[in-house]
């Protein structure tokens, strides 16, 4: 098994920690379902008449409104009662969320079902990457952190799976059947040591990290390298922007969520089905968004494997200079389908290959990346404030370019729309290579220590 596999590669590590590492994957599951729900569950609505373009338009982007929403909350919620009851509090605007969808058949409750669900992914964003962060050795830390992506992509997959055999509703009872065992699952998780020694419960501290490591690691001295970075002063998001090491790290991370929302991936994920009926496969568009997730799994549990040895800086730049190619020969075929259609018809598996080549090459890089360096770069008093403000400007990107989508393929051409998606992937290559410090192998004090400029931290 993983667990097996895991403990015996890592010693330092207990089984409770490998647990509590599959429940907090639960979450990101979810997050993943919801989302990967949307593409069959629109196709459905259009086909019945329930739902007209521009109402599908909102049931798509209605979750990014309230993750936008959940962002914020879970900033809160993770300081003042910590990352473990905040896993647990998510399962229940989860099913409240899944309830409504399966209870009504008006369209307001329909938007308001997934705004609910939306605001418990907004909060699956800031504390899932947080827990795994916090309670991860360093050797572990990349790997981990981009299994947080994986999770996400293994629940987008099912949603497509069971999308070609189960109505909407039979697939939101299936959905509501997970938040429950997270539920069940992160009551036994033992709360993070660093979110411990900030609030100066340090007995509780050393308790949890021995359940967290193995017997023959030495937790007292883990705790006083923890201790020697941990800044006990609490912050306001005005003053977050006044401190240079603090103001660089949310620059980076909000950076890198724009800019991975830029690439089109919630785009092209919404709207996987109608891209490929477009595209001449109209009774094949389920398999071929099934194929989508399968590729997103198996590239995303590839990059986790690699995540630490690798770096950060560099799968972000294969990654990036791929999407961009990736999508400038998407675009190329819709510009050869509109001028010369008998061309286009000869290469018509070309939009499939570039968009399975465009999945491959975002969960190499900027899927599973620019959450975990999120979760990496902010020092642990201001950790749950910043990853907050990071998931609210990545879900405002969502929400603009997943509600914009359609409005502008039409107003300008598919084509020129996923130009102009390879033109900002280009533009985050740029931006990796000049800014972006690598992290690979740092702790997360030290990493804090670079930012305040007392270490060198090599790019």
């Amino acid at each position: 098994m993983f667990s097996e596999r895991l403990h015996r590669k890592h010693l330092s590590v207990s089984r409770q920690f490998i647990t509590s590492c599959l429940a907090a994957f639960l979450g990101p599951f979810s997050f993943g379902y919801i989302l990967g729900y949307s593409s069959p569950a629109i196709a459905e609505l259009l086909k019945s008449k329930f739902l007209h373009e521009q109402q599908a338009a909102w049931f798509g982007s209605m979750v990014t409104i309230g993750a936008m929403l959940g962002g914020p909350i879970a900033g809160w919620f993770v300081e003042k009662h910590g990352r473990k009851y905040t896993m647990n509090f998510i399962s229940v605007p989860l099913i409240v969320g899944w309830c409504l969808l399966i209870a009504t058949s008006n369209v307001i409750l329909f938007y308001l079902s997934r705004i609910v669900s939306g605001i418990a992914i907004g909060m699956t964003c800031v504390v899932s990457p947080i827990y795994i962060a916090e309670i991860s050795t360093r050797s572990l830390r990349g790997m981990l952190g981009s299994s947080v992506q994986l999770s996400i992509t293994v629940g987008i997959f099912v949603a497509y799976i069971l999308g070609m055999y189960m109505d909407y509703i039979q697939m939101a009872k299936f959905g509501i059947l997970f938040p429950f065992l997270s539920l069940f699952f992160t009551l036994s998780m033992p709360e993070t040591p660093r979110w411990l020694l900030y609030k100066g419960r340090r007995v509780e501290a050393i308790q949890a990290l021995t359940k967290l490591r193995s017997v023959n690691c030495d937790v007292e001295d883990e705790i006083r390298d923890i201790e020697e970075g941990l800044d006990v002063q609490d912050i306001s998001y005005r003053d977050m922007w006044r401190k240079p090491e603090l103001s660089r790290p949310i620059f980076i991370s909000l950076s890198l969520m724009i800019l991975q929302q830029l690439t089109g991936i919630n785009a092209v994920l919404f709207y996987a089905v109608p891209i490929f009926k477009e595209s001449g496969y109209e009774n094949q568009s389920y398999l071929a968004s099934a194929i989508i997730g399968a590729t997103q799994i198996l590239f995303t549990f590839f990059v986790s494997q690699i995540m630490d040895r690798v770096g950060r800086r560099k799968l972000l730049i294969c990654g990036g200079l791929i999407l961009s190619f990736s999508c400038f020969i998407l675009g190329s075929y819709y510009a050869l389908k509109e001028h010369n259609y008998l061309v286009a018809n000869n290469l018509k598996t070309l939009p499939l290959i570039s968009l399975v080549v465009f999945i491959a090459s975002f969960s190499i890089g900027w899927g599973p990346i620019p959450m975990l360096i999120m979760s990496e770069i902010f020092p642990s008093h201001a950790r749950g404030k910043a990853s907050a403000l990071s998931i609210f400007t990545s879900w405002l990107f969502a929400f603009i370019v997943t509600k914009e989508f359609i409005t502008v393929k039409e107003s300008f051409g598919p084509a020129e729309t996923f130009w102009l998606f390879s033109a900002f992937s280009f533009a985050g290559v740029f931006f990796v290579w000049f800014v972006l410090p690598e992290t690979k192998g740092k702790s997360l004090e030290e990493i804090e220590l670079y930012f305040l400029g007392r270490s060198m931290l090599k790019k």
